[in-house]
């Protein structure tokens, strides 16, 4: 018999790296439409992380500290170098800088409220403060940003310390943005903007054009303040070692470092994705630039970008911060990406909301649109009803001291006492990325790619 030949059928589908779906997905939208995409939250590419770290606990060589019986301390005090009344928390875990304009006046009570329970504190964000802000927050820092919107002197006077913010983790070199959808009246009146038209900051101050510039400008501000309050200033993590010499140069008493990892109510998909340093490696050169000042403890490092765990607080301080600052976890802490909320003691489901937007919870960045099923990024009247400022502050209460409960583990699992004393010795890299960026061992063994010999 004559064999033929057989012809197989391709079933399998085979999808390309350089243009998989989701990039064909960005080409014919750029094609179509002629934008942008601009979306919230935070990068989704995954980069290294303190989660390609682990911490060496004690066994022989260490000694562990018992948890139920020997104490752990966590008091953080930042702002020591100029200001007269420097900042004492009891935790070093504090909120980050989230507008009113793109969270709800509800949401700003709820951060205030959890944060002043955990003996910590919160931050204004663009736009000025709110009385539900100041009311409930023990220890309130107050922004001053490019736009200036809301920025007001006697704000500043009200609150505990001023954060001068050059750059955000999320969109380094770029100004904010808040669509017209959430220019509510109320919104419209603080930042002295037409209600309902797109708001977008500048990206660099007015009234500066350099580092000399920031340094009278903080001088300004110590004066307007009788030098009480520490002067923080915030940089995206960039060019980090340069960007935090110049900002202790200036004068600053706290320097924060945002990695790309951080989140934004709204900015292009190109920037969030594609510009800056992820936070691993931002903290590395953060403290190399200190230390090369001689100013470590004397100016306190607040890192940001992704810390989402005790975990990730531990290997913050581990690696050299005094203190962190979280944005996107205190928001899904609140309910951000939850199926349903809660209003009146019931559960109601957000499923046709989240339809409406196009997406599902989970997968909600849609922050911008002002549409929040949940109720926390929207100036909806009616939306911004489903975050009860109760439900809200027992929520990130709860997540607050779960991620105080573990840093302080951890820190008793390495035989630490206070959850500063961690140190980089407490540490190994379990990639090579992650060693070179950190300036950690690769796990067992002794080689610092860059630094150690093969």
């Amino acid at each position: 018999m004559d064999s033929k030949p057989v012809h197989f059928k391709r079933i399998a589908k085979e999808e390309s790296w350089g243009y998989n779906r989701s990039t064909i997905d960005y080409i014919q939208n750029a094609a179509a439409h002629g934008l942008y995409e601009i979306r919230g939250l935070g990068a989704k590419r995954k980069v290294p992380h303190f989660d390609d770290l682990v911490f060496l606990g004690a066994s022989l060589s260490r000694y562990p500290l018992e948890g139920y019986r020997e104490k752990c301390s966590t008091k953080t005090i930042l702002g020591t170098r100029f200001a007269k009344k420097p900042i004492e928390l009891a935790i070093p875990i504090t909120v980050a800088g989230m507008s009113f304009g793109s969270l709800s006046a509800n949401v700003k009570e709820s951060l205030g409220r959890a944060a002043s329970e955990m003996g910590t504190s919160t931050t204004t964000g663009d736009g000025g403060m709110t009385q539900e802000e100041r009311l409930s927050s023990k220890t309130l820092i107050y922004q001053c940003l490019p736009s200036r919107y809301g920025f007001n002197p006697d704000d500043v006077r009200r609150a505990d310390a001023i954060e001068v913010v050059i750059g955000q983790g999320a969109k380094p070199g770029g100004g904010g943005m808040l669509l017209g959808q959430k220019i509510s009246p109320r919104v419209a009146a603080m930042r002295t903007l037409p209600e309902g038209i797109d708001q977008r900051s500048a990206c660099r101050h007015p009234d500066w054009t350099g580092p000399d510039d920031l340094a009278i400008k903080i001088q300004e501000l110590r004066e307007l303040t009788d030098w009480e309050k520490p002067i923080y200033v915030k940089v995206g993590a960039t060019r980090t070692f340069n960007d935090v010499k110049l900002a202790v140069h200036s004068g600053a008493d706290v320097v924060v470092v945002d990695g790309m990892q951080g989140g934004t109510a709204a900015t292009q998909s190109c920037f969030i994705e594609h510009v800056g340093i992820p936070t691993l490696a931002a903290v590395r050169q953060a403290v190399d630039a200190l230390e090369d000042l001689n100013m470590k403890g004397k100016v306190q490092l607040i890192v940001s970008g992704g810390i989402r765990t005790g975990a990730d607080v531990a290997k913050a301080l581990a690696m050299g911060a005094d203190a962190v600052a979280i944005g996107q976890g205190v928001l899904y802490a609140l309910g951000c990406n939850s199926e349903t909320y809660v209003q009146n003691g019931a559960h109601f489901s957000a499923e046709d909301g989240y339809t409406a937007l196009g997406t599902a919870a989970g997968f909600c960045h849609h922050c911008h649109t002002g549409k929040c099923p949940v109720g926390i990024t929207t100036q909806d009247v009616i939306l911004e009803q489903r975050l009860n400022p109760d439900v809200g502050a027992k929520r990130l209460k709860n997540y607050l001291k779960t991620l105080n409960m573990e840093l302080t583990t951890i820190a008793r699992a390495c035989g630490k006492q206070n959850v500063h004393h961690l140190e980089p010795e407490d540490l190994v890299a379990l990639t090579v990325e992650a060693a070179a960026m950190a300036r950690l061992p690769l796990a067992g063994t002794n080689w610092i790619p860059g630094i150690s010999g093969y």
